[in-house]
Parts: C-alpha cells; sequence; structure tokens
C-alpha cells in the first residue's frame, strides 16, 4: 500500500526577543506590565516534548486578546522537570523569550526601546525566527 505524507506549513505573524535579567519571571512580568500596561497573568507551563520522548516544562506567562498577544516564557525549563533543553537552544545566553503577536507590537524598534528602559533587565535582542530550527515551540 502506498503511503501518503501530510506536510503542514505553519506562517509565523509574531516576533520573538530574548531578554536576559536576573530576575524571577514573576518580578519581570510585574515590571512588563507596569511600563507595557500589559496584563501578563501566570498560565500553565508550557510543557515541551523534545528527544526521546523528554517532557519540559517552562514558566509561561500570557495576556491573550483578539488581535493582540505578549507571552514571556523561561528559557530554562523548570527545576522540577529536571530538564536540560532550552526552549531556544540557538541562544542559550538568553534567560527570557518574549513573544509579541499583533497591532499593538509591529513596532519592533519601540518595543525594544520599552524593554530596555526596564531596570531588571540587562540586555534584550530580537530574535530573528529563521534562524530557529523549532519554530513550533511557540505555537500555541
Amino acid at each position: 500500500m502506498k503511503k501518503k505524507r501530510l506536510d503542514i506549513e505553519y506562517t509565523f505573524d509574531f516576533d520573538l526577543y530574548g531578554i536576559i535579567s536576573n530576575a524571577k519571571a514573576y518580578k519581570l512580568a510585574w515590571e512588563l506590565n507596569k511600563l507595557l500596561g500589559s496584563k501578563l497573568m501566570k498560565m500553565k507551563d508550557h510543557e515541551i516534548e523534545h528527544k526521546a520522548k523528554s517532557y519540559q516544562n517552562y514558566v509561561h506567562y500570557a495576556q491573550l486578546s483578539e488581535v493582540n498577544a505578549l507571552k514571556l516564557l523561561r528559557n530554562k525549563p523548570n527545576e522540577e522537570s529536571g530538564g536540560k533543553y532550552l526552549l531556544v537552544p540557538e541562544y542559550p545566553h538568553f534567560d527570557f523569550i518574549l513573544l509579541a503577536h499583533g497591532e499593538a507590537y509591529t513596532d519592533s524598534n519601540r518595543l525594544q526601546e520599552l524593554l530596555r528602559n526596564i531596570p531588571s533587565i540587562e540586555l534584550t535582542a530580537f530574535i530573528p525566527l529563521a534562524s530557529l530550527k523549532a519554530k513550533e515551540y511557540f505555537i500555541f
């Protein structure tokens, strides 16, 4: 019997920013809320299946609306999951990943300038999606 294969192409219409910060995730989310006027709230940890059926959980804060989305994810897995796989392995020096989607976040330069004004953020940088191997981790 001949096998058929289904290939799905996703469109990635969001921007990713890497953040280096020593702050805890809840404090960084609070500072983002204060500066951006957003309402990031703690969500269920983002679970990803890596190689060899290894599941890792990542801290996840999000603000979702019909037209905009802002998500803050920790790049390193939770200690409870005991994992070694990073969310974005191409950029191991980033502590957090910020996903911005929608009309409110179309000006990436302005968003980066705002992020640089947060005292607990040491560095922020735009992450080009073309450089990522596992873009599908951000489809949820």
